[in-house]
């Protein structure tokens, strides 16, 4: 269970960050599930690379990957906000 308590973290941040862009950003093009899930993805990637260029001390802390989960999954829906939105 340890292994997964990192991933599961990253996915509810990356969701809960994207969910914050989404809304800040006011992007119609985006419904709610559509922010959740790319947040989520971009959680994963944004606590990856945390863990990456943090070394030892990010991939043990919790509120680091947090973070770093958060302004992913952010990021990522912002640019699927972008790439959706043109027509």
């Amino acid at each position: 269970m340890e292994a997964l308590l990192p991933i599961i973290t990253q996915l509810i941040a990356g969701a809960a960050g994207g969910n914050a862009a989404g809304a800040a950003l006011k992007q119609q093009a985006l419904s709610v599930i559509v922010r959740t899930v790319v947040g989520a993805i971009g959680g994963l990637g944004g606590g990856f690379l945390i863990q990456m260029v943090g070394g030892e001390a990010a991939a043990t802390g919790l509120i680091t990957q947090a973070i770093g989960a958060a302004i992913g999954g952010g990021v990522l829906t912002g640019l699927a906000g972008l790439v959706l939105g043109r027509k």
